[in-house]
């Protein structure tokens, strides 16, 4: 893959600007919706709240769907990150790979099974499916980018079913799935995600803290041996790693495609050829983004909101088309 080189100069000033502009995403995300909050009582609202509907409704559903979808875009982006430089293939993403699917599959397993009732068994349930996904998938396709792809799509399609037919037999877990397969932010924000969002914090924390390992991983086994990395223990972090993230935002928020596959790119432009740049720009990077999906999931139609998902899934198309008529057929 060809990166960009850029000077460390240059990097921050591009990251301080990414963090106005994340900040700025989210003070918009906050005021807009069914009942519009201009954007200086979203400001009054958060430092000087008095009760009024305005406030109410900025610290106790809007704030909170914010804070989601920052901390479940950093996920996204961060793992999709991971997975690409780990694999050196740039249609690498937890979503595509199937991750998300094994994730919403255990989920859907949990359900049936009654153990997945609190945040902390739905975000074990999902971490582990995650996990049994990527083995798979990474076993099957891990000799070129394309048939990793479709393995991924392959093993999605296969989980889908196999959930669809549970949730036809048992009609609880229909109701209980219902309200969360369809990755959304709304109606989300009263749910218990302390737990999922402290997860992915200390999983974004780990990524950078193992991002100059993999750096050298990314230039190769030999001459990552020759500078000190323990291959094998970065390439098992890394994908534990990756499936936390994958796991816990898919926990929270359902499962949202793409993310993982745009992002990277993204902060590859900016990032240049360094691991910790693009792990941190992918952290900063990957909530832009799923606060402006949020926003136009809001304003699209006129009747009602359209799932995040979807949103994402509109923007991510192209990118994949695009990166599969670049990449596909190479070894990278």
């Amino acid at each position: 893959m060809t990166a960009t080189r850029r000077l460390p100069g240059a990097r921050v000033v591009l990251l301080v600007a990414a963090l106005a502009l994340l900040v700025g995403m989210a003070v918009i995300s906050v005021g807009i919706g069914a009942h519009a909050v201009a954007p200086a009582e979203v400001v009054r609202a958060l430092v000087d709240y008095d009760g009024s509907s305005d406030h109410i409704v900025v610290r106790e559903i809007r704030v909170p769907r914010a804070v989601l979808a920052v901390g479940a875009g950093a996920a996204l982006a961060v793992a999709g990150v991971l997975i690409q430089v780990l694999s050196r293939n740039p249609l690498a993403e937890p979503g595509v790979l199937g991750v998300t699917a094994g994730a919403g599959f255990a989920i859907t397993v949990g359900s049936a099974l009654g153990v997945a009732a609190s945040a902390a068994g739905e975000l074990a349930l999902a971490v582990v499916g995650a996990v049994i996904a990527a083995v798979l998938v990474y076993s099957v396709g891990r000799r070129s980018p394309l048939r990793l792809v479709l393995t991924g799509v392959a093993l999605s399609s296969v989980l889908a079913g196999v959930s669809l037919g549970l949730r036809l037999v048992l009609p609880d877990v229909f109701d209980r799935y219902r309200f969360w397969s369809v990755g959304s932010l709304a109606g989300r924000e009263q749910s218990p995600t302390t737990l999922p969002l402290l997860v992915i914090a200390a999983a974004v924390v780990g990524a950078l803290l193992l991002s100059r390992q993999l750096n050298a991983v990314a230039l190769g086994d030999t001459v990552a041996h020759v500078l000190g990395a323990n291959v094998a223990r970065v390439r098992v972090a890394t994908l534990v790693l990756t499936t936390v993230l994958a796991g816990a935002a898919t926990a929270v928020a359902g499962p949202i495609l793409f993310v993982g596959l745009i992002v990277p790119h993204l902060a590859r432009r900016m990032a240049g050829s360094s691991v910790p740049w693009l792990v941190g720009y992918a952290a900063v990077l990957g909530p832009v983004l799923l606060l402006l999906s949020d926003i136009g999931s809001r304003v699209l139609l006129p009747t009602g909101e359209v799932p995040v998902a979807i949103v994402t899934a509109f923007l991510g198309g192209p990118v994949l088309i695009w990166a599969v008529r670049r990449y596909g057929a190479g070894a990278l």
